[in-house]
């Protein structure tokens, strides 16, 4: 492990914590820091699972003893220590619109030289990225965005599947997401809802808890989704695939079970050179939760982060650019 590449999770809601658990699995990282809206955690020889779930009484990982410290602005609190790691992973959710796009230019301004993974999700916060991919491709850090699920794997398999086509008809990607209960994927929820008719990013900001818990009680639970302002759309178009309009998005969530309402797959549909039409069909394994399929990509783009900055190349890519490289 001493020559792991340390890695911070800016996020502790489900996604960051199932992160410390999925690097346990792992030789070539190890998670070093992890930080929420009141605080951050930092062990420099590791932070597992255990610890990060050790005490159901705490507010925050600041107040983990012994690796915890509670911070006024812990994103500023992490790049204080900025030379003592090499990855980031944000895990938080994009709330408001403009969030995630701004703690990118938190880390290229401070300096930072390591790579940054995200999942965001919505196309109008991706473009808000797109119009820091000047101050990013100066920077010396890889920063790859869009490196979960969908999109991220999703995406990566229809710019894949497009290379049997010479024209591409249609990207359909239907996801099925189950979770146990809401309150271990609160800002990921949260997000979804914003996708719902009569709901918007703002609008679902100044939610309480029990007002979301009320909307998913009169929906017993299941959030259907249609037409979702996914990135996907626009990291495809920009790379030549094809135009947003021809690429759709949507899904079941079961908000009470770990089942996966509906299995998750993306078609893509395309003409041939000997003018046939056909589509591919990538369907994910059942059994592969909501994590395990956005943390395995993330942490992947991060390994071909990596690899890209071991070459001296630098600056702003999407899932859709480069392979991710399996951890080992």
């Amino acid at each position: 492990m001493d020559d792991a590449k340390r890695v911070v999770v800016l996020g502790a809601g489900g996604l960051g914590r199932k992160a410390a658990r999925y690097l346990e699995f792992k030789r070539q990282m190890k998670l070093v820091g992890i930080c929420d809206s009141k605080g951050i955690a930092w062990k420099t020889d590791g932070i597992t699972y255990m610890m990060l779930n050790g005490g159901s009484e705490r507010n925050s990982v600041g107040e983990i003893g012994g690796i915890g410290m509670m911070a006024d602005d812990p994103i500023d609190a992490v790049l204080e220590k900025k030379s003592e790691f090499d990855g980031v992973f944000i895990a938080l959710p994009n709330i408001p619109n403009n969030f995630v796009p701004l703690i990118i230019e938190r880390f290229a301004n401070a300096g930072f030289d390591g790579v940054i993974v995200d999942a965001l999700k919505r196309t109008s916060a991706m473009e808000l990225i797109y119009k820091k991919k000047e101050l990013i491709d100066n920077s010396n850090m890889v920063y790859i965005c869009g490196g979960g699920a969908t999109p991220g794997l999703l995406t990566a398999v229809a710019n894949i599947a497009a290379q049997s086509y010479v024209e591409i008809d249609s990207v359909d990607i239907y996801f099925g997401v189950g979770v146990a209960n809401w309150d271990e994927y609160k800002g990921t929820i949260r997000e979804d809802i914003a996708h719902l008719p009569g709901y918007s990013v703002d609008k679902v900001a100044k939610l309480s808890d029990e007002e979301i818990s009320k909307i998913l009680e009169d929906r017993k639970g299941i959030l259907e989704l249609e037409g979702m302002e996914h990135a996907d759309d626009v990291i495809l178009e920009r790379v030549g695939v094809v135009s947003r309009e021809r690429v759709r998005v949507g899904g079941i969530v079961d908000t009470r079970s770990p089942r996966k309402p509906v299995s998750t797959r993306v078609k893509i549909t395309g003409r041939t050179f000997e003018g046939k039409t056909s589509s591919h069909v990538f369907t994910l394994g059942d059994d592969t939760s909501m994590a395990a399929n956005v943390l395995g990509p993330v942490f992947g783009y991060m390994n071909a982060g990596f690899w890209l900055k071991s070459k001296g190349v630098t600056g702003f890519f999407t899932c859709a650019d480069i392979m991710p490289r399996f951890v080992r």
